[in-house]
């Protein structure tokens, strides 16, 4: 489908890529990933473009259509309902619709045959286009990552870019290109709607890139790893778990035949410095040398997992109770946050703070944190010392300062060369310790700040999104500090590998309350499938005491849901004699639409073009149905066997 062949792309005299390679079939699912700084954004608009290789070719078959979503997508903007614009995806239906439209007036003077027959054609193009449900896919994919049913018909322009972003994402699959390119798709994502985009593009028909620092995202939605790494592509058949475990058995490969190949250079450089000055031995001398300088030498691995050891210092301890809530109750106006809630956080506690956007992370984080207004009490516990990181730090990074002097002016009271130790863990080492704030990327910003809340010597952090920005190697970095602090932590995320890291409690706000799962995220998402899994049986199968002495073909619940199939059953027979009724009555109207004469009336025509898209709707409606019971009665017939 797409071909990349001896790419070569220079900016200055520095090379990203030299004689890369790749290719993309159809269906392919791939994530790209690499260090920050080693050309991936900028590999995907060298696909779709934007950018021309300095040298080597793109090569894509004539019928492959590319979808991209980048971070340049931030700054759209639109008067149009978010609706509208997600709709505009379906741009052949529209177009057919404006043409049934011109048709339909040109036909209020025309009773042509070739005009009527022109209507016909469209109709039925409209209909294959599946035409009558574009409304309904693009709010079911609004709403999928995370839109409200009464936002979809406000205007783009109201949204902040995260927003706007989401849009534009809804509008891409909508189109479902030949090929999609995703960069960093999750950044403006809350967990659900992550979740929702892991499943759409697991079953995606075309083919998908995907440049993303979320590992399990990556890992639940890729077949195939390509790395960019030292100006070249390298694939791994699988997702980013294999290749890590792929990568490091190269790497042992690769350091192995380096070692080799080293001995057997040291052995053949003694040889020549041995033998060159004696006359017998010129030949094998030159012979040697001219291998030495033919052979293709094996780079020495380095290793790009940061394995880091901190040594937090606290002046004191917390109490056990370090913050605890009591009846609180938190509103702006009508949106009611929390109600009457009550939480207790405990020393040593590693607490998530997970769910959807608008739920009110955030601001349960600030009423923690004791910067909001609330009903109700907050009380802190004993000797707690706080530091608080979100986002808007590196907003109060002085940008003149140099990142040792930002550093030094966190007040920890520690030395140039303990601070040295701290930034060489955040990956900033020897001269870059010197770099202004304002010469640093958002992710480079996001270590600088994130070490300033890890040096302070506070017993309690709240982490905001403290994830954002950062690579994969940074990520680890910060999951291996929190591992090794002993003090309490809450922190707000949507990067799942990140929360299976560090918490051992997960908080999430439900009803306008604060609830707790005392345990490790993968227990929790254990927890919920369970319940969901209650929750979907229960309808079906009624609560009954359980008597052992009966046999499971005569149990109550076995009976039970014999009554259920037969109402079922019933309820299907009477939907399909209301699809039976819909197409006559759509065969009924397709004749009267054939008939030049009702044309001449355009009041009866328009009402008759508007009776047969209702009756489209209502038969798309009825034969979900029909599917649905299908299923049911599918499940129900296995459970009474």
């Amino acid at each position: 489908m797409l071909s990349i062949s001896n790419l070569s792309y220079f900016i200055g005299g520095r090379a990203l890529y030299e004689n890369a390679n790749l290719h993309i079939k159809p269906k392919d699912k791939i994530g790209l990933v690499g260090q920050n700084g080693t050309g991936k954004s900028t590999l995907l608009k060298i696909i779709n473009g934007d950018y021309q290789p300095t040298t080597g070719d793109v090569q894509k078959a004539k019928d492959c259509t590319i979808g991209f979503l980048n971070q340049d997508l931030l700054s759209y903007q639109s008067d149009e309902s978010i609706l509208n614009v997600a709709l505009a995806a379906f741009k052949e239906t529209l177009a057919l619709q404006e043409e049934i439209d011109k048709v339909l007036k040109q036909m209020e003077t025309d009773y042509s045959e070739e005009v009527i027959n022109r209507l016909a054609y469209l109709q039925e193009r409209f209909e294959s286009n599946e035409g009558y449900t574009i409304k309904a896919k693009a709010e079911e994919v609004l709403e999928g990552i995370g839109f409200q049913t009464a936002d979809l018909q406000k205007p783009l322009r109201q949204f902040s870019g995260g927003w706007r972003m989401r849009v534009m994402l809804a509008k891409l699959l909508l189109e479902k290109p030949s090929l999609l390119m995703l960069d960093e798709p999750t950044n403006h994502l809350d967990l659900p709607s992550i979740q929702w985009v892991e499943n759409y593009l697991k079953n995606y028909e075309g083919a998908v890139i995907v440049v993303s620092h979320d590992q399990t995202f990556l890992d639940n939605c890729i077949s195939t790893t390509v790395e960019v790494a030292n100006q070249t592509l390298t694939s791994y058949p699988g997702n980013y778990s294999f290749y890590k475990e792929e990568k490091k058995l190269r790497m042992e490969l690769q350091q192995n035949a380096y070692e080799n190949q080293q001995q057997m250079i040291k052995q053949t450089e003694r040889f020549i410095e041995r033998f060159r000055a004696k006359a017998t031995k010129s030949n094998q001398v030159q012979s040697r040398i001219k291998a030495l300088d033919r052979m293709e030498r094996v780079h020495e691995v380095v290793n790009d997992e940061a394995f880091v050891n901190f040594k937090f210092k606290f002046s004191q301890k917390s109490g056990r109770d370090v913050v605890v809530l009591d009846h609180v109750s938190k509103s702006y106006g009508d949106l009611v946050i929390l109600k009457n809630t009550t939480a207790r956080i405990e020393r040593g506690d590693k607490i998530a703070l997970i769910g959807a956007n608008g739920k009110g992370k955030s601001t349960l984080l600030r009423i923690i944190a004791g910067t909001e207004q609330i009903q109700g009490s907050r009380t802190e516990g004993h000797n707690v010392i706080k530091s608080f990181f979100a986002q808007h730090q590196l907003e109060a990074l002085t940008l003149d300062n140099e990142i040792i002097q930002e550093m030094s002016q966190a007040g920890s009271g520690k030395t140039e060369m303990e601070l040295r130790g701290v930034l060489g863990c955040f990956l900033f080492s020897n001269e870059e310790v010197y770099k202004k704030i304002k010469v640093l990327s958002g992710g480079e910003k996001s270590r600088v700040a994130l070490a300033k809340t890890l040096i302070s010597e506070a017993n309690f952090l709240l982490l905001d999104e403290p994830t954002n920005h950062l690579d994969f190697q940074s990520v680890n970095i910060l999951i291996q500090a929190l591992q090794q602090y002993e003090g309490t932590f809450i922190t707000v995320s949507h990067d799942r590998h990140f929360i299976k890291g560090v918490a051992n409690k997960i908080w999430y706000i439900e009803n306008q309350e604060i609830k707790e799962y005392p345990g490790t995220y993968d227990e929790y998402e254990f927890w919920r499938s369970q319940q969901a899994e209650t929750k979907a049986v229960a309808p079906v199968v009624q609560k009954v005491e359980k008597k052992p002495q009966l046999t499971p073909r005569s149990s109550p619940e076995i009976q039970q849901a014999k009554r259920d199939l037969k109402k079922l059953e019933e309820q299907l027979a009477k939907v399909e004699k209301e699809i039976e009724t819909l197409d006559l009555l759509k065969s009924e109207i397709e004749e009267k639409m054939a008939d030049p004469e009702i044309y001449s009336d355009e009041e009866k025509a328009q009402k008759v073009q508007e009776s047969y898209q209702s009756l489209q709707s209502n038969l798309y409606e009825a034969n979900a149905k029909w599917e649905n019971l299908v299923d049911q009665i599918s499940e129900l017939q296995e459970l009474t066997k």
